[in-house]
């Protein structure tokens, strides 16, 4: 059974490019690869011939499995989403009111969670944590070593 993911257009097109890279450059490369390894000799001892021929499956399983996901995605239509309420690609400025520490953060798609650029998942404890607040609210978020308190200062989408 596959499930649905949801993908910004940013996203959707990193995907379909991956997909495009591996049918048309990778694809070909393993074909290469094995008609020189198959040219080389005797296959029952030729070992890189069925490394080649391993290396191929490998990749037609990351094919499958991409276009599986590449089906089954949703484009998030931006224009229709609540400016009130952390959602999906909401960006969200935070306060921890432990430390006083203000964090910005973007609820994006699990796929498409990125730390160092201030992309956190919707299903990532402090992703879940936001979702449904509004300014002002204060967001318990539960760690292996307690409860973080985040304040939601600012929801905006950029």
């Amino acid at each position: 059974m596959s499930t649905v993911s949801y993908y910004t257009a940013e996203g959707l097109k990193k995907l379909r490019e991956e997909l495009d890279y591996l049918k048309t450059v990778m694809r070909p490369k393993a074909s290469q690869d094995i008609a020189d390894a198959r040219d080389k000799g005797d296959l029952s001892e030729n070992a890189e011939y069925d490394a080649a021929k391993e290396a191929q499956g490998m990749l037609e399983m990351k094919i499958a499995k991409l276009e599986e996901i590449h089906a089954n995605a949703r484009l998030i239509d931006e224009s229709n989403l609540d400016l009130s309420k952390v959602l999906v690609l909401s960006s969200v400025k935070i306060r921890n009111q432990a430390n006083g520490m203000e964090m910005k953060y973007t609820l994006v798609a699990e796929s498409e969670a990125d730390l160092k650029t201030g992309k956190i998942s919707v299903t990532s404890p402090i992703g879940k944590g936001l979702l449904g607040k509004s300014i002002g609210e204060v967001a318990e978020i539960k760690v292996p070593n307690g409860v973080l308190k985040f304040e939601v200062l600012e929801i905006s989408r950029d």
